[in-house]
């Protein structure tokens, strides 16, 4: 969840009344669920990459062209359709390389 910072006229922290520093009141902004037709959307553009993906890298080998333009330009490259499958682990692995570095540098 998201914090912000609440203050008072002119930035000034909160005080109780009796003058002692209480520091400054998070606000909690909280964010609407993701929707049941999201999640079908992810499932199903995980089961079409997976689907194109598998044609492009395995089948495309011993199956004929299909006479499907973008799946036959897949089936006859040899350098990109791999390098789109293997930019997705290499882009994953460089962010949570990013994320733990992060946490390190937070938390010394």
């Amino acid at each position: 969840m998201a914090t912000a910072t609440t203050h008072d006229a002119g930035d000034a922290p909160h005080t109780a009344p009796h003058g002692k520093y209480t520091g400054y009141h998070p606000v909690i902004l909280a964010a609407a669920p993701p929707s049941l037709a999201a999640g079908y959307a992810v499932l199903a553009a995980s089961a079409a990459l997976l689907a194109v993906g598998s044609y492009a890298t395995l089948l495309s080998a011993v199956w004929p062209h299909t006479g499907i333009r973008v799946l036959d330009a897949l089936a006859a490259d040899s350098h990109y359709k791999y390098f789109v499958l293997l930019l997705i682990p290499t882009t994953a692995y460089f962010v949570i390389a990013n994320w733990v570095g992060w946490q390190y540098y937070r938390n010394s």
